[in-house]
């Protein structure tokens, strides 16, 4: 069975001042050190079980290419010490290996044989790997002719023939059109069903949130955090802010779940409820119900533009809605220092039952990107439950009206 443990991992290039100075530190015998050491990673220590799987997220030049990099073998770490059990399977780079004048079979067969399958084995996988991959008559085309999600769904084929114990995904599967994205998640899942150990470097929050047991933030070279998918992508999308004043704070709630909050604090969220007809306040709301989401924002500053936007996630912290007073045409401008607002969001809970949560955020224009005043996750909890309305199952309640012609 699959399984990774990484203790005190560090990665660290050279950098030389010239390249006088680097060629006398290659002459010159017993001299002394004309470089610095650049660390790319430091202090990366992680243990993934059999069968677990876990998301590596973070920034671009974070240093998560390095560490899949040192995962697989392709390049050594300066320090510490890398430890894998059973058969390892990698996607790093989109057709990794793949010559462009060779077709794609004889592609697959190289790309089966650096696996370790032996010729007879990939023969019999061939028809396989052609079927999953879906290119069809290409398969006998050189791979120069081929699309990136051509590219991208061969390698994928590859590598995932037969269940490895260990399968290690970058954000190759980004690439490609929707139906061969569901097909490959589906066979992840299968395999994870089956006790694969898997490693995924995605920015996708979706992906990560609904098939990773655990996730890490590396920022910086280091590892910034490690948890529950959602409480480490709600302190990642609170990173994205940049001001310097911006201050970020993680709370546990009195239902156990964990509260992020980022912004500067120019404005905040003094109040949010969810209010009945009679404006009686509720945390547990009825399919089909009217009802109204209630939010009293406080200004500590002059604000020349103010935006407050909505996000509603099911259970597993997926957005199921989402909008802002922007896209509805109504930021509010030339907003005062301590002044109090009041926005009343009206709708019909067209959802299905379970456990939902609101996050909120006041922000400048569409992103939280430029002016994040505050940004909380987990504002508020509530239920929805199935009173009057007939069976169906999901997140959304459509009501349709159904007609039968005999």
């Amino acid at each position: 069975m699959g399984k990774i443990t990484v203790r005190n991992l560090g990665k660290a290039y050279k950098t030389y001042p010239s390249k006088l100075a680097r060629l006398k530190e290659w002459v010159i015998p017993f001299s002394l050190p004309r470089h610095k050491l650049h660390w790319v990673l430091q202090d990366i220590n992680f243990e993934i079980k059999s069968g677990e799987a876990v998301g590596i997220i973070g920034i671009n030049g974070a240093g998560k290419s390095t560490l899949l990099k040192m995962l697989t073998g392709t390049t050594q770490p300066t320090t510490g010490s890398i430890e894998m059990t059973g058969r390892v399977a990698a996607l790093l780079e989109l057709g990794m290996g793949f010559h462009p004048d060779f077709t794609g079979r004889q592609n697959a067969i190289m790309a089966g044989q650096l696996l370790g399958y032996s010729s007879e084995e990939i023969q019999q996988l061939m028809p396989e790997i052609e079927a999953f991959a879906g290119v069809d008559d290409y398969i006998d085309q050189p791979v120069r002719v081929y699309s990136s999600g051509m590219q991208m769904r061969l390698a994928f084929s590859v590598a995932t023939a037969t269940r490895p114990d260990v399968l290690i995904v970058d954000e190759a599967l980004s690439v490609g059109d929707t139906f061969f994205q569901l097909k490959s998640f589906d066979r992840i899942r299968e395999f994870q069903k089956k006790g694969t150990t898997l490693l995924i470097v995605s920015h996708d929050k979706a992906a990560i949130q609904s098939i990773c047991d655990q996730a890490i933030l590396i920022s910086n070279g280091k590892i910034a955090m490690q948890g529950e998918p959602e409480i480490v992508m709600d302190y990642y999308n609170a990173m994205l802010s940049k001001p310097s004043t911006m201050k970020i704070n993680q709370s546990t709630l009195p239902n156990g779940r964990t509260q992020t909050t980022s912004g500067t604090g120019e404005a905040y969220v003094s109040g949010i409820f969810l209010l009945d007809q009679a404006e009686n306040q509720i945390e547990i709301l009825s399919v089909g119900q009217l009802i109204k989401l209630r939010i009293i924002v406080q200004t500590k500053k002059m604000i020349p533009r103010l935006v407050l936007g909505i996000m509603i996630k099911d259970r597993l912290g997926q957005t199921i809605f989402g909008t802002n007073s922007h896209h509805m045409n109504m930021e509010q401008l030339d907003v005062r220092s301590d002044e109090t607002i009041t926005f009343d969001f009206k709708f019909t809970v067209s959802i299905g039952e379970g456990n939902y949560s609101i996050a909120t955020a006041l922000v400048s224009n569409d992103t939280h990107l430029n002016n994040n005043y505050e940004w909380r996750d987990n504002a508020l909890i509530f239920e929805v439950i199935n009173q009057s309305e007939s069976l169906f199952i999901g997140t959304t309640w459509l009501n349709p009206d159904l007609e039968i012609l005999r």
